[in-house]
């Protein structure tokens, strides 16, 4: 495979990954928000509420700042703020559709989604090139490009634990569907013993436990390809670019997409249980 080959590999391997950090990202909201509900104590609601309102004070307020950051008042900036009041807008969509008496949704899992969608919001404008007027950040280029790469590092490195750790759990998507681990809440093969009334002490014996190191090799491998973008800016290695890493219009544009991306996956997954109520999404 020649060097070609292996760039356009890895650019679609890591756009996969982008769309699998999305859904552990949901995964990971949704079951955070139902483990607090189902203890069904004041002080677990409570605590859903102050994350609620940090989350969401993180996210208007990091949007004002992007605002100064990415908005000079002596150009005209219109991409930038369609970004970012972009970002605002879809953070209100989230908590109306939340909200909405039809819809089986948690206001808690939309704050999180908010800032996320505000972080990728800022690391795409944190992209741009250091000669674009509107790039508030020029004065410094590279403290801006080390700081985007390190949280881009330490994204890839969580969401890789999290495959990890959810390939073996018993609630997750993860785990194919023959494992014991799957969720699945019958077993799949009944025990005949226990059919024909014979108690046995075979039955309750513990079962190995099924990992799907296949997914978790999965994730890894599209993770090394994410992270071998991110240090060339999503461009060849060998083309004509500066020092910086993770910067240019394609990095912005990948980022942003991102964020759309993960906005439309979150609206989907509470619209869709009205779109299609003969189907279960649980």
């Amino acid at each position: 495979m020649n060097c070609k080959s292996e760039e356009i590999l890895s650019k679609f391997g890591s756009g996969l990954f982008l769309l699998v950090q999305v859904v552990m990202l949901l995964d990971f909201t949704n079951n955070w928000n139902d483990s607090w509900v189902e203890k069904d104590e004041q002080k677990w609601e409570i605590a859903l509420l102050v994350v609620t309102v940090i989350c969401y004070l993180a996210t208007f307020a990091f949007s004002g700042v992007l605002f100064m950051w990415f908005n000079p008042s002596d150009h005209d900036c219109g991409l930038n703020v369609f970004f970012i009041v972009l970002t605002m807008i879809l953070a209100f969509v989230f908590a109306i559709i939340a909200l909405h008496p039809q819809v089986n949704g948690s206001v808690m899992p939309a704050s999180v989604i908010s800032v996320y969608c505000a972080y990728l919001c800022y690391t795409s404008l944190s992209s741009e090139p250091y000669d674009y007027a509107c790039n508030g950040l020029h004065m410094h280029p590279k403290q801006v490009s080390m700081s985007a790469l390190v949280l881009g590092m330490l994204t890839t490195v969580l969401s890789v634990v999290y495959s990890a750790v959810r390939a073996g759990s018993s609630t997750t998507f993860l785990s194919p569907p023959s494992s014991p681990r799957s969720g699945a809440r019958n077993p799949l093969l009944a025990d005949s013993n226990v059919e024909e009334g014979k108690g046995s002490s075979e039955g309750s014996e513990p079962r190995p436990v099924s990992y799907s190191y296949t997914f978790f090799h999965l994730i890894f491998a599209l993770a090394s390809m994410y992270s071998a973008m991110l240090l060339t800016g999503w461009t060849s290695a060998t083309s004509d670019r500066s020092e910086l890493m993770d910067v240019g219009w394609t990095t912005v544009w990948v980022r942003i997409c991102t964020e759309w991306s993960t906005a439309a996956l979150y609206i989907w997954t509470l619209v869709a249980p009205l779109l299609f109520p003969d189907r279960d999404f649980s």
